[in-house]
């Protein structure tokens, strides 16, 4: 017992399972939760934009009874698919709501992740109140008769929401200390023109749709007074400024060695440039409506790609703390087991619902 309780702490058995819980971020259910989050929040862009593109936008005459009297559609003999398409688009935003909701109750409630970061904490409650108000705001489309205005801040406001999920991811998979750069300042800068050009490249691609001629309704076609074709030229050189920064931020990547940027901006590259070879196409045949929905969910996994892209410029070294957590006691309470029992090993006790994930910065899935 003398020589182990000489032995530094980082030797012993309880020191090496304090380090390895650690490096134990985030529970294999809270993670699953966060990234059925992020499947939620693309889906729901998604079904509102076949809401849009089949004409179902005003399919529930009211909101957020679907019609006077009824909460749901009620089915007679003139009925139309339109109100079960834009009732089915209202109950998977409860879905996603019900989503949002249990992340915000695991980042509070499950071990490791409640000791986390309050950052992760205010993420989670970020989603979960722009859940609510895109509800209100899909409300607020059908009362003014699917004006372009709020029907583009609805398309935006997912579009943050995906970003808010994607970073939440990237965060459950780092450590909690501060960021600390692996590029050049080069590529920072480059990083930060590159978001900036992205998020105009996004509101450009809103306001395209919204001088185009899918209003989401037959009868009520408020469109804004703009010039397609000259709004849709202004939206392909935002792409191809964009293209050309996420160019040169790869082979920033491959001449620094940053072998996560090289496949985060790789992936990035990929996503944009078929995203911009379905613009092409959707706008010399017309712009058809499965086309534009592809054209949609593109947009979504290009926030997707940026924020990794973005957040392999940087990585996070575990936060000095002067105390454990109560992840971490309950680790050195199973060495204590493990050193007292019959060859039973403390690494044996552990459950297996933790997942150890690394201190590098998350990339796309490969």
């Amino acid at each position: 017992m003398s020589s182990l309780s000489s032995a530094p702490a980082s030797t012993t058995p309880v020191g090496q399972l304090r380090a390895r819980g650690r490096g134990r971020l985030v529970d294999r259910l809270t993670w699953g939760v966060a990234v059925a989050n992020l499947i939620a929040q693309i889906g729901i862009i998604v079904t509102g934009g076949a809401v849009r593109l089949t004409g179902s936008g005003l399919g529930c005459s009211e909101w957020p009874v679907c019609e006077p009297g009824a909460f749901t559609p009620q089915f007679h003999a003139a009925m139309t698919f339109h109100p079960i398409i834009e009732f089915g688009n209202r109950m998977l935003g409860v879905v996603v709501g019900v989503i949002a909701l249990a992340m915000l109750v695991a980042v509070y409630r499950r071990e490791p992740t409640s000791s986390r970061s309050p950052a992760v904490k205010r993420l989670a409650w970020l989603i979960l109140i722009g859940v609510g108000l895109q509800g209100f705001i899909g409300g607020i489309t059908v009362w003014v008769d699917l004006h372009p205005a709020i029907v583009g801040s609805h398309m935006l406001i997912s579009l943050a929401l995906v970003a808010v999920s994607t970073y939440l991811l990237v965060c459950l998979r780092s450590p909690d200390g501060q960021a600390v750069p692996v590029s050049s300042p080069s590529a920072r800068v480059l990083g930060l023109a590159m978001s900036t050009v992205g998020v105009l490249l996004l509101v450009l691609g809103v306001v395209t749709t919204g001088a185009g001629p899918h209003s989401g309704d037959a009868t009520e076609p408020y469109r804004w007074a703009l010039d397609p074709a000259f709004v849709s030229r202004l939206h392909a050189l935002a792409v191809w400024v964009f293209v050309g920064l996420v160019v040169v931020g790869l082979l920033l990547a491959r001449r620094e060695q940053n072998q996560r940027a090289v496949r985060a901006w790789g992936w990035l590259l990929a996503i944009t440039l078929a995203q911009g070879a379905v613009g092409y196409v959707q706008y010399f045949t017309g712009l058809p409506e499965l086309l534009v929905g592809i054209h949609m969910l593109g947009s979504a996994l290009t926030v997707v790609t940026l924020v990794f892209a973005v957040s392999s410029l940087s990585t996070r070294e575990p936060a000095p703390s002067s105390r454990l957590t109560p992840y971490d006691d309950t680790l050195a309470a199973l060495a204590a087991v493990g050193q007292t029992t019959t060859g039973v090993h403390a690494e044996d006790a552990l459950t297996t619902d933790t997942p150890t994930v690394d201190s590098r910065p998350a990339g796309p899935a490969e």
